[in-house]
């Protein structure tokens, strides 16, 4: 019986990565993690959780979400000071928990990345659908307009965006990097231009009840905010990204924690005010699209504000699809490296300096969920994953310390070890509140990922082979 639970090493990480280029700076961190954070989550979110779950009580939903977040940034900032390697909460859980829980991690994650892409794609192709070819007065046919589940053929915008942001990230690190750095600073001013119109339309009528009784579910009556909180945690996941990229990053001691707190704090405040204005200008129960700021413009009459919306959306969204994308390849590059995939997926192509064959993989898996399943599914999915992510890393910080092999001279978690225990316990919570769907779905993929490490990952692993 071979030890499931064996450690893997810092330094063997550090030496397998060299491959890698640090080219990242805190800026460049920062831009990648609001290309993630804004983008559906902002643009599509706020609209269903409020219709289903909270009323304009959403606003506080996305403001649980990311104080959570935050907590949980920290952790894997220090998680990323103390190893500066890609992978994310699978090298980190890899070290501190053991091999199979790493793996676990990895699968969860895994699925919240290539599920990432693919919602963001099926957000894309409703606002471009719905209206930049509506514009010019084109349809496309239904069978290419949504997958097998709505009653199409395949999402054919969908998949065709994935493709394209799929050759971008083939160029490598700085190509991604110029494209969400400039992409960032117009979208974030779009969202802030819609805030600074709409604020005029606000109807007060609408904030009443702000918190509708029909979602005063268990525990406390909080039941609605605290599955709205749950499922918007979708919204946040660009900060995993960002400790996934510290193989990359110049001094990532210092670097990823002002990128992830820089990103959480920028996201809260623009998540809020959207969500204050878009509930104040539409009654909440009229909120269930999936291009609620482009339909509140409709309907207070401001068609040429429309257009840029639109157009913030679909810059937000495709930045957004890049940074998961990117963070994605890297973990299953990441598994490969260590075998546990194949290890042809752990090579890096000289040329670019990028994982080429965990580019291809990703690619397919990503381009097929997005042609074939619809945005509500795959959003309550990507929550699941995250959260466990969430809870391991916040625990994990307490053995981090203890480790005398582990030298960490940069971030630490402050409020040790009493914040780390709040960020673990906040997000089991969470977990907890999820539908049951989710928690179903995302049980199954964990069993078939235990199925897969004793099957093909135990006996490929390279940490198992090493004496």
């Amino acid at each position: 019986m071979k030890n499931i639970f064996k450690k893997e090493s810092v330094e063997n990480y550090v030496k397998a990565d060299s491959h890698l280029v640090r080219t990242l700076h805190a800026k460049d961190l920062v831009a990648l993690g609001i290309g993630a954070v804004i983008g559906t989550g902002i643009f599509i979110l706020p609209g269903h959780e409020a219709a289903l779950h909270a009323g304009p009580a959403v606003v506080i939903a996305f403001l649980v979400a990311a104080l959570v977040s935050g907590m949980v940034g920290m952790a894997y900032a220090e998680f990323s000071s103390a190893m500066p390697v890609a992978g994310s909460a699978y090298s980190f859980g890899s070290v501190i928990y053991g091999e199979f829980i790493g793996w676990l991690l990895g699968w969860a994650l895994i699925l919240e990345y290539f599920l990432a892409v693919s919602a963001e794609a099926t957000g894309f192709a409703s606002y471009f659908n719905d209206n930049i070819l509506a514009s010019f007065g084109l349809t496309l046919p239904k069978a290419l307009q949504a997958g097998p589940m709505e009653g199409g053929v395949i999402n054919l915008t969908a998949s065709l965006i994935v493709l394209v942001v799929a050759a971008i990230i083939f160029q490598g690190v700085n190509l991604s990097k110029r494209i969400e750095n400039i992409a960032v600073v117009i979208k974030v001013a779009i969202i802030i231009l819609f805030v600074a119109v709409g604020v005029f339309y606000i109807n007060k009528a609408n904030y009443v009840p702000f918190y509708p009784a029909k979602f005063h579910s268990t525990p406390f009556g909080l039941g609605g905010i605290s599955t709205a909180a749950a499922t918007v945690f979708f919204a946040f996941i660009g900060f995993d990204a960002l400790a996934a990229n510290s193989a990359e990053t110049v001094d990532p001691g210092k670097n990823v924690v002002k990128g992830i707190i820089g990103t959480v704090i920028v996201a809260v405040v623009l998540y809020v005010a959207f969500s204050l204005v878009l509930t104040g200008i539409v009654h909440y129960t009229k909120l269930n699209v999936d291009d609620p700021a482009a339909y509140a413009l409709k309907v207070i009459h401001l068609g040429g504000w429309n257009k840029i919306i639109t157009l913030g959306a679909l810059i937000g969204i495709f930045t957004a699809m890049v940074t998961m994308f990117f963070g994605g390849s890297r973990l299953v590059y990441a598994l490969g490296r260590d075998g546990l995939l194949p290890k042809f997926l752990g090579k890096v192509n000289s040329k670019h300096s990028v994982p080429t064959n965990a580019i291809i993989i990703a690619t397919v898996i990503q381009t097929f969920f997005a042609g074939m399943v619809p945005l509500t599914q795959l959003a309550s999915l990507i929550n699941a994953g995250t959260l466990l992510a969430f809870a391991f890393i916040s625990f994990g910080v307490i053995p981090l310390r203890r480790r005398k092999d582990i030298v960490n001279n940069g971030f630490k978690m402050p409020l040790y070890p009493f914040l780390p225990i709040l960020a673990g316990l906040f997000s089991v919570y969470f977990i907890v509140m999820l539908p049951n769907l989710t928690k179903i779905s995302v049980s199954i993929w964990l069993v078939l990922g235990v199925i897969f490490y004793f099957i093909y990952g135990i006996n490929h692993s390279k940490l198992q082979s090493e004496d």
